[in-house]
């Protein structure tokens, strides 16, 4: 193996830029004053600060004000919950390990159930209940349990208003320009997303390619939070912000029907792939104009009426141009800080979201038993440090109870928690029993956090491991008030600590999470279930709802490595989404007769013999396909133009559904 040469310009310090210093030093000193204004209000354990600014870490104003909120609210809640149950059980062991256990078993519940600031205040809620009330366990004054609970909440709230004044000292890039460079690098991604769809090829990098793209559109959601929180422009600016998410969606969409249609369109014309080669070339200019687009797509327009499966794509193309220009008009009114009074938009619902509620369960459950066990083994041997493998057990099913690797975490996190023992046994015991005065301990530490925060940022694959060094560090050193300089103690509470993660990653490999086949049946299920819902004459959702659910049921298994699963989740998904598209505009279709109107509800009553919450029915699918493609044929050579508009719509259903002909059958995933 080689080695890297130490230079100069391989140290850390020296290949910093100026950006990785801002953010280092910002955290370093936010974490060295937490520990110093918490050691001197005297509370007893002030390495709990300087986790606490730690945690709250985060490169942007919004992101550190948002997870402040979100800690706070935990923290107090956590607090409020630990006063409540220890207090009422403090003489009855049994009870309050089996209290506590249905306590963290709900947050667990809660933080997998919902999202954003609220799972993580219940995240916080969680193992601030443990780390306060499992360390009660020898307590006998009850008055000291309002001590210790406010002394926890302090140390949170001290670290927290460190972190937020360092973050107002040495800012970082503003959510805002985030925010919009991300939207200005998506909405010129769609055109290459389009350009590679709109081939005729069919490869994994394709469905690879469209996972990537809806991933990415559902990301800049949080960024659009954190946003909402850094600036109040972007608070008055939020339905626009949430329009502009929805329109990418919505061409993700529409490429993905126009897709479809080229795929199914058996002689489309020669000229097609140039002139769609030329529109995307106009599109990505900054000063593109509907009438530049207008003529580049006009050789394309349809001459026969009667041909409507070019009707059909000559309107969505036509709808996709549309779809463009107003969101690039979008985006150069939000670039240039137009107020929201200024822009005419409607109030636009935030994208909808779905919950695996029987994942959610499971992850509670399997806390709930993690901690019993292991609470057990602590009463019946009698274990004094028990309540520290609790706490590390609480913490590590809480966090991890809705990460998509469980184990690949917990093995990352055993490892760190075993090198922070090696490393804290030497300064503690090599350093700190020298040391009388805190400044002393800091001179030593600002260095060592400022390098560790640098190396974290300059090695990207491992800055899970010196995130968690930096977090964790403060428990271990355990900077008290006043210092305890015991050594078995300091062993018997770090061999705890490793064994409570160490029990969780066994309940965590017996009490496995569903694997992604069986999620994604969960997924398809549920999708199949509101499309049913679209149906009808009174659907729940809107025609946005849907859509953002569809993409959220699609982006849970992205980083699956289950192909397959993969692959039918993205397929029902898109074929489901178009075909809500297509049920959309014959609601809004005005038929003009009687005759057209009872050909618009037998296609939808088609779709309804077809469909159910188990999957599609062969027998009735083939048949619905042959009955659609005979009344688009029938309704092609009407005298009426309404029919052979209709007869475009019944087209692009009948490509949506064709994609179902090789689904697997109801209830599987077989291959």
């Amino acid at each position: 193996m080689k080695l890297p040469c130490l230079t100069p310009g391989n140290l850390p310090w020296f290949k910093a830029t100026a950006a990785q210093w801002r953010y280092a030093l910002r955290n370093t000193i936010a974490m060295c004053l937490a520990l110093t204004f918490a050691y001197y209000l005297n509370l007893d354990e002030p390495y709990w600060a300087m986790t606490s600014a730690a945690v709250v870490s985060f490169p942007t104003v919004g992101g550190v004000i948002s997870k402040s909120l979100g800690r706070v609210a935990g923290s107090l809640l956590g607090a409020t919950a630990a006063l409540i149950i220890a207090g009422h059980t403090l003489n009855e062991p049994w009870l309050f390990l089996l209290s506590m256990s249905v306590w963290i078993g709900f947050c667990t519940w809660a933080c997998a159930h919902f999202t954003n600031n609220v799972a993580y205040a219940f995240q916080l809620a969680g193992y601030t209940a443990a780390i306060i009330a499992f360390p009660m366990v020898n307590t006998v004054e009850i008055t000291q349990l309002w001590d210790i609970a406010q002394a926890r909440v302090c140390e949170v709230i001290v670290g927290i208003l460190c972190g937020g004044v360092m973050m107002m000292i040495l800012p970082s890039t503003s959510d805002g320009t985030t925010l919009l460079t991300a939207l200005k690098n998506m909405h010129s991604r769609l055109l290459e997303h389009a350009s590679l769809l709109w081939q005729p090829d069919t490869t994994d990098a394709i469905r690879t390619a469209h996972e990537g793209v809806i991933g990415q559109i559902l990301t800049m959601n949080l960024l659009r939070i954190q946003a909402f929180w850094s600036h109040y422009r972007f608070r008055r600016q939020n339905a626009l912000l949430n329009s502009l998410l929805h329109q990418q969606l919505r061409m993700t969409s529409v490429i993905s029907s126009l897709r479809r249609m080229l795929l199914n369109w058996p002689n489309p014309p020669s000229s097609t792939r140039e002139i769609i080669e030329q529109l995307l070339s106009e599109l990505i200019k900054s000063n593109a104009n509907s009438y530049t687009v207008a003529r580049i797509i006009a050789p394309l327009r349809p001459v026969d009426a009667r041909d409507y499966r070019h009707v059909a794509f000559w309107q969505r193309l036509r709808y996709f141009c549309r779809l463009y220009l107003r969101s690039s008009h979008y985006l150069h009114l939000l670039e240039n800080g137009v107020t929201a009074e200024r822009i005419n938009i409607a109030r636009t619902p935030g994208l909808a979201r779905h919950t695996d509620n029987a994942e959610a369960i499971w992850s509670g459950i399997r806390t709930f038993c993690t901690l019993m066990l292991i609470g057990a083994w602590s009463i019946g041997a009698q274990w004094e440090s028990g309540s520290g493998a609790l706490t590390l057990a609480a913490i590590s099913s809480v966090l991890y109870s809705a990460v998509a690797t469980p184990f690949k975490s917990l093995s990352l996190l055993m490892r760190t928690l075993v090198l922070l023992s090696l490393f804290s046994f030497v300064v503690k015991f090599g350093l700190m029993v020298q040391i009388s005065d805190l400044w002393q301990f800091i001179l030593f530490l600002f260095p060592l956090l400022a390098t560790m925060q640098l190396l974290k940022l300059q090695m990207p694959a491992l800055a899970g491991l010196w995130g968690q060094l930096i977090v964790f560090m403060g428990s271990f050193i355990a900077v008290t008030n006043p210092p305890v300089y015991d050594f078995a103690d300091f062993l018997n509470d770090n061999i705890a600590k490793i064994t409570g993660v160490a029990l969780s990653w066994l309940a965590f490999a017996i009490l496995r999470p569903g694997s992604d086949a069986r999620k994604s049946r969960r997924h398809i299920r549920a999708l199949r279930r509101d499309f049913v819902d679209q149906l009808s004459r009174h659907p729940s959702l809107s025609e946005n709802e849907f859509e953002s659910l569809t993409y959220h049921h699609v982006s849970q298994l992205s980083n699956s490595q289950d192909a397959l699963a993969r692959r039918w989740l993205l397929r029902w998904g898109v074929v489901l989404l178009n075909c809500s598209h297509v049920v959309w505009q014959l609601r809004t279709w005005e038929a003009r007769s009687d005759p057209l109107a009872r050909v618009r509800d037998v296609c939808i009553s088609l779709l309804r013999d077809v469909m159910s919450e188990r999957g599609v029915q062969q027998r009735p699918l083939n048949a619905t396909l042959s009955e659609l493609q005979r009344i688009c044929d029938t309704l092609a050579h009407h005298h009426q133009p309404a029919a052979q508009e209709l007869s475009a719509l019944v087209w692009r259903l009948h490509c949506s559904l064709s994609q179902l002909e090789q689904a697997p059958p109801p209830g599987t995933l077989s291959r």
